[in-house]
């Protein structure tokens, strides 16, 4: 009964000695077929290469529509500049406008140019709101409703800098509803419709 409990023990210690040869085999492998600690496929360290996905997926029209709201604020800093300077050359609108939003800005900020007028001080945009959103179609699109304050952005004689008179009865806050969409080249404002009402 000794003799045969001896027996067991030794082969116990046959196993353990063996499952610890393996696995030194097994570790001493994966350091020898590694590359400097990296992964050979995708060449990332393996710790890289098996951590879980760590966020959830991203809301393509959340996204689109925070896009939209940046992309609208981007267009009237560039028409602040087109319309304070006489030559035009320091904007670059087409970053940030396309269509008849392009062609209708240019062409207004010419005329008031043209009559020896420029415009100084800035605009402000608040109460931003994305009422319509697709980006499912060819060319993803967002309608933004703003708050457009011009009440800081003065017209002046482009020589004197002095204020040009404007009508009493004219809104310097108002209700102003835009069309953006999204080029390969960018977001681009494309419509922008004065709505004639105060806010």
């Amino acid at each position: 009964m000794k003799r045969r409990a001896h027996q067991v023990h030794r082969s116990a210690v046959h196993l353990k000695t063996a499952a610890f040869i393996t696995l030194c085999a097994a570790l001493a492998l994966t350091a020898c077929s590694s590359s400097g600690g990296k992964n050979e496929v995708t060449g990332e360290s393996p710790s890289v290469a098996q951590s879980p996905a760590s966020s959830a997926p991203v809301d393509p029209k959340e996204t689109a529509k925070q896009e939209a709201i940046t992309a609208y604020g981007a267009y009237w800093k560039e028409m602040e500049k087109l319309y304070a300077d006489p030559t035009g050359k320091s904007a670059h609108l087409d970053q940030f406008a396309a269509s008849a939003a392009l062609k209708n800005a240019e062409a207004d900020a010419k005329r008031a140019h043209d009559r020896g007028r420029i415009y100084t001080g800035s605009v402000a945009l608040t109460d931003q709101t994305v009422t319509k959103v697709d980006v499912s179609g060819k060319i993803p699109n967002a309608t933004v409703s703003s708050c457009l304050d011009i009440s800081k952005w003065r017209r002046v004689d482009a020589e004197t800098k002095k204020p040009v008179p404007q009508p009493e009865n004219r809104l310097t806050k108002y209700l102003i509803v835009s069309v953006v969409e999204k080029y390969p080249e960018g977001w681009r404002v494309i419509r922008d419709e004065p709505q004639g009402k105060s806010c």
